[in-house]
């Protein structure tokens, strides 16, 4: 008895196949599962971007105009409110009012040329976003 048998060879064979294919079925249905978890997470990612859109939109009588870093985390910002503009300091949980004006300030020419090539360049592109 060196060899098996017919009957037993052919009971093995259906055992190799069944098992590859039960493998092949495990395979799809994890890369199945995977792809369904990163869609939702878009999914989910795109429904944030939108919802964070459409609060922003409706926002509209507060705005930012502009705003400097001072230090780490310490910022200057001009915020619009209604017809108020706000000068602010934001630190790490402080918010604090550091003048308040009537109307926009306007930096004359005679400032802006003593400002530095990089101040100017960064006020031009704060008025450009503001204008827009």
């Amino acid at each position: 008895m060196l060899f098996p048998t017919t009957a037993a060879a052919e009971t093995a064979a259906p055992v190799v196949a069944a098992t590859s294919t039960s493998m092949a079925g495990n395979l799809f249905s994890t890369a199945f599962s995977l792809a369904l978890v990163l869609a939702v997470i878009f999914a989910i990612a795109w429904i944030m971007r939108w919802m964070q859109r459409a609060r922003i939109g409706g926002a509209s009588s507060l705005r930012i105009n502009g705003g400097i870093q001072v230090g780490a985390r310490e910022r200057v910002l001009m915020v619009q409110a209604g017809d108020k503009h706000l000068l602010i300091g934001v630190a790490p949980g402080r918010v604090q009012t550091l003048h308040v004006f009537d109307q926009a300030p306007v930096v004359t020419s005679e400032q802006a040329s003593e400002l530095s090539p990089f101040a100017e360049r960064l006020r031009q592109l704060i008025q450009s976003k503001v204008s827009k």
